[in-house]
């Protein structure tokens, strides 16, 4: 297996994200990720099922109520650090999608900046959440619109 190849391999969990630890999926299965230019195995992930999903969603619900707790000026950074881990690691990245999609180096690249954009878009943009105020559009009554995270 050439070194790109054995590297991701080494790199990629084989199993699924829990609130604070990684688990076996519900499976106990894997799924091969194909280097699609070759047509040979790049890596192995979890085969996660719809009760995995399910769990994964249910652990986002329960952490939401401490997020929106979380002030929005530290909400912020965190985003800013997610965004700054990204693009320390944008080769590594579009690397990835490169063996795994098959595109353009050029184009995996641009593809990682665009995502790691949208979180330094909202990193600047949480300690910033407004709401609205204005005029009904039957008028003689005002909306108010508050956001919340």
């Amino acid at each position: 297996m050439p070194r790109t190849r054995r590297r991701w391999s080494s790199r990629c969990r084989r199993d699924c994200s829990s609130p604070g630890r990684w688990r076996e999926s519900s499976t106990a299965t894997s799924l091969v990720v194909e280097d699609l230019s070759l047509g040979a195995p790049l890596a192995r992930v979890a085969d996660a099922s719809v009760e995995d999903g399910v769990a994964a969603l249910d652990a986002a619900t329960a952490a939401a109520a401490d997020w929106a707790r979380t002030p929005a000026r530290e909400r912020g950074e965190v985003l800013r650090r997610a965004f700054e881990m990204v693009t320390a690691r944008i080769e590594e990245f579009a690397l990835l999608i490169t063996l795994e999609m098959g595109k353009p180096h050029a184009e995996s690249r641009a593809e990682v900046t665009y995502g790691a954009e949208f979180l330094r878009w909202f990193s600047e943009e949480a300690p910033r959440i407004a709401g609205r105020y204005g005029v009904s559009p039957v008028g003689g009554t005002r909306l108010v619109t508050t956001k919340r995270p």
